[in-house]
């Protein structure tokens, strides 16, 4: 994978003397903030993107080949320290220092030819592949699959501005980031979550890629991954619910062998769509992750019954996509009796099969017994879907501990979806024998989120503060937030999850008295209109 084996770290060392000086000259927060801003206002000019759902891929795609370059300079300079052989990722002349350094490089129809073409004249003069082409194909060899990586993304990537003069103007750029300064890479994730933000804002039916952070970091807080344990996300999207768990998990670390495990054993997610993965190993490498174990396929083309214990993770975390159909021989990898093609739903079985049955230690550092668990977004119809819905929960209720249902309110993931959505908590510590249910309430005064006014995870800190560990001994205790309700009631019920709170106040809105009027006057009208209908039916029958 791509490593990045102490990048942050090497830039205060002497390895710093063999790199060019223009990767060893820190900029501000600031600057990189106007650097970025400029390279956007420069994309605005050209006429072959159109708005931020073709901006952010082109810049996701030029940076990640800078980063590569500082990060293959970093490894040859280990190497010659180390007196051992170097061999790159990607060779010469498609290194970023062969074409793109130099702010006097090729530019116009020849960098278009270049970066476009199946065969073009190189920068040294030859004929040769493009440079898409030959990322494309590149394979790996001698155990370095971080080619394999470079390849996958460069599948799904197009290069889709029509001026190269334009073009090299945004790779001038992006020179003047250095991905070696731990205070820039800092700065430049946070600046990228705040992109992807957008994205998600302007990419209406695409809004899957993003999960607002606070819920993630809701669901990461309470469900606390501990090192040692293995972290899936089987529809990563852009990468939220790793970045979370790395940051989570980075507190634990003490030693270099806690390291090693966080950066290699730790950290799993699956992601089919080609920007989404472009845009999760760009979020991955840059929040710190040097090694992004991120599968290209989808996490459904497994049959169910073929998953066994070596395929099974400590903790899942999750926002699958939902209102989604999958293809007939997707479904025909599930049980007979549990075949849809709702996309929830198959994913709702594939976490349940993918946890892990035994308990285990979690840490060198903890070493209490550790029950497989995951925290999953669902939509309401998951709730009340009867029929394969309803024989799914019944396996989750009968196999399952499913001890937690918080209840989102409306907007969280606005502008994407008004669908009301739930997080549904379960561990494999046995059979559910009660469920909780946590209302989250909307802050006072309102009654939706908005992408202006989004929600904010310290509106969480009530439902942390009740959460307490749930089981035998649990100090958790029903409010006007809070109710639980026993398995065999819902089980009894038809396995109908969708609870109200009883407690909750009636919600009346209080409407303009012209309005009210207004719509009692409609509904008798509508009344009136229905009751002529069946006076003319009972007449024709009395004729």
């Amino acid at each position: 994978m791509l490593e990045r084996v102490g990048l942050v770290q090497f830039h205060d060392c002497q390895l710093s003397n063999l790199m060019p000086k223009s990767i060893s000259q820190p900029t501000t927060a600031q600057s990189l903030g106007a650097l970025l801003k400029s390279a956007r206002d420069i994309m605005r000019k050209d006429k072959g993107l159109n708005g931020d759902l073709d901006r952010l891929p082109m810049l996701t795609w030029i940076m990640f080949l800078k980063f590569l370059d500082d990060l293959e300079l970093q490894r040859e300079g280990e190497a010659k320290l180390a007196g051992k052989k170097f061999k790159p990722a990607i060779e010469a002349p498609y290194r970023w220092r062969d074409w793109a350094a130099k702010s006097d490089g090729i530019t116009g129809d020849e960098l278009l030819a270049f970066i476009n073409n199946e065969e073009t004249t190189l920068p040294n003069g030859k004929k040769g592949a493009g440079l898409f082409r030959y990322l494309r194909t590149l394979t790996s060899s001698n155990g370095d699959d971080r080619r394999e990586v470079i390849a996958t993304v460069f599948r799904g990537v197009q290069n889709r501005m029509a001026s190269g003069y334009l073009l090299r103007d945004i790779i001038n750029k992006i020179a003047g980031i250095h991905f070696n300064a731990s205070d820039e890479l800092h700065t430049l994730s946070a600046l990228y979550e705040a992109m992807l933000r957008e994205m998600r804002d302007a990419a209406g039916d695409s809004g899957e890629f993003y999960t607002p952070r606070p819920v993630v970091r809701l669901m990461v807080t309470v469900t606390d991954p501990r090192l040692g344990e293995t972290m899936l996300d089987p529809a990563s999207g852009t990468g939220g619910f790793i970045v979370e768990t790395f940051n989570h998990l980075s507190k634990q670390v003490k030693t270099v062998a806690d390291r090693k495990v966080l950066q290699e054993k730790s950290l799993f997610g699956c992601e089919p769509k080609t920007l989404p993965y472009l845009l999760c190993q760009m979020n991955l490498l840059l929040h710190g992750l040097d090694a992004p174990q991120i599968d290209p396929g989808n996490s459904l083309r497994f049959k169910l019954t073929d998953i066994g214990e070596r395929d099974r993770v400590d903790v899942i975390l999750t926002n699958p996509p939902f209102g989604g159909e999958e293809e007939k021989g997707i479904q025909g990898n599930f049980p007979e009796d549990k075949q849809t093609s709702e996309t929830a739903l198959l994913f709702l079985q594939l976490i349940m099969r993918k946890l892990r049955r035994h308990s285990t230690s979690r840490s060198t550092l903890d070493s209490r017994p550790s029950t497989a668990r995951a925290a999953v977004v669902v939509p309401n119809g998951t709730l009340f879907g009867d029929g394969v819905c309803a024989r799914i929960k019944e396996e989750l209720l009968k196999e399952f501990n499913l001890h937690t249902i918080v209840r989102l309110p409306n907007g969280v993931f606005a502008p994407y979806t008004s669908i009301p959505t739930n997080i549904l908590f379960f561990d494999r510590s046995g059979p559910t024998r009660e469920v909780w249910y946590y209302e989250q309430p909307l802050p006072e005064g309102r009654k939706n989120y908005t992408k202006t006014a989004p929600i904010q995870f310290e509106e969480f800190t009530d439902c942390i503060k009740w959460w307490d560990q749930p089981g035998p001994g649990s100090k958790r205790k029903e409010s006007e937030r809070a109710w639980k309700v026993p398995a065999a009631e819902l089980l009894a019920n038809g396995c109908n999850l969708d609870r109200k709170n009883p407690r909750a106040k009636e919600d009346i809105t209080h409407l303009p008295p012209a309005q009210l009027a207004a719509d009692i006057l409609k509904k008798e009208q509508r009344i009136a209109g229905i009751m002529g209908n069946i006076q003319k039916l009972l007449a024709k029958r009395e004729s």
